[in-house]
């Protein structure tokens, strides 16, 4: 069975620390330029694992634009925000341009795993198609 273009993956690897340094030498303006207001009360909520929890949402956010197909388009970090579902779960959330790129990629659905040890956090991003693209 093959499953060609109807998935799409992305995956990208962080550096907690460079998260970190970025926190430390930016502060707000770091936060407000790369992640939402719920991500980033979510990421300070447990001071010790702020920067764990910032760098997994950025890592979701470049999978996010893997998956989509958006690499090398300049987006709005804020337009992919990453969610806790009640569950524990995390879920991917489009707005502005990251909602248009997604339906014009054919985009239906985005799951993400995420994950971090050490000092490095990575996220998996699936992205599925729609069966009939004009739809």
């Amino acid at each position: 069975m093959t499953t060609r273009g109807t998935l799409r993956v992305g995956i990208d690897l962080v550096q907690i620390s460079r998260i970190a340094e970025s926190l430390e030498k930016f502060g707000e303006r770091f936060l407000r330029r790369v992640f939402t207001d719920a991500e980033t009360a979510y990421a300070t909520a447990v001071p010790s694992k702020t920067s764990e929890r910032l760098a997994a949402r950025f890592a979701a956010k470049e999978a996010t634009l893997k998956a989509i197909g958006l690499v090398d388009h300049p987006m709005n970090w804020r337009d992919i925000e990453v969610r806790r579902a009640p569950s524990g779960a995390c879920e991917i959330s489009l707005q502005g341009g990251a909602i248009d790129a997604a339906k014009l990629s054919g985009i239906s659905e985005l799951a993400v795993s995420l994950s971090h040890e050490g000092d490095y956090a990575t996220a998996v991003v699936i992205a599925r198609m729609k069966e009939n693209p004009e739809q």
